[in-house]
């Protein structure tokens, strides 16, 4: 054999054996092509039902959000009504109420009042730098 065949079958050795390479690459191409195919049928197939229920349920949301909104309403309307109410009361019988309580507040002051022989006690006052104060409430200072 002759150095030109030698070299020609090692060429067809070797283009054989990367034909062989390409031929198991591309088997296994094909076989990731197919799960990957399968894969997106599942998923669409189970993506379409979610859909549907992701749907329904956003609906319901927008129907329990309309009524909340038509109760907060109500209840912005009530809050009003009371606060007006509430200002129609304390006009009407806030002026005459602050009058009788101060009315029986006097009748109590003028009937447990002081006697006119007896009379009205002075606070205790202390002198500090020629002015007068009142002294302290809360007792005698101990002395050490």
């Amino acid at each position: 054999m002759s150095g030109g065949e030698v070299a020609g079958i090692l060429v067809a050795v070797f283009w054989a054996i990367l034909v062989s390479f390409l031929a198991v690459a591309l088997a296994r191409l094909a076989q990731t092509l197919r799960a990957t195919t399968k894969l997106v049928v599942d998923v669409t197939d189970k993506a379409v039902p979610l859909l549907a229920d992701a749907s329904a349920a956003v609906r319901s949301a927008q129907t329990q959000i309309d009524r909340v909104d038509a109760i907060a309403s109500d209840v912005q309307e009530v809050t009003s009504n009371a606060s007006a109410l509430s200002t129609t009361v304390a006009s009407t019988f806030g002026g005459p109420l602050v009058k009788v309580a101060a009315f029986g507040y006097g009748v109590r002051r003028a009937l447990g009042g002081r006697k006119e022989d007896v009379p009205a006690k002075a606070p205790p006052r202390t002198v500090i730098v020629g002015r007068t104060v009142p002294a302290p409430r809360w007792g005698k200072r101990k002395k050490d």
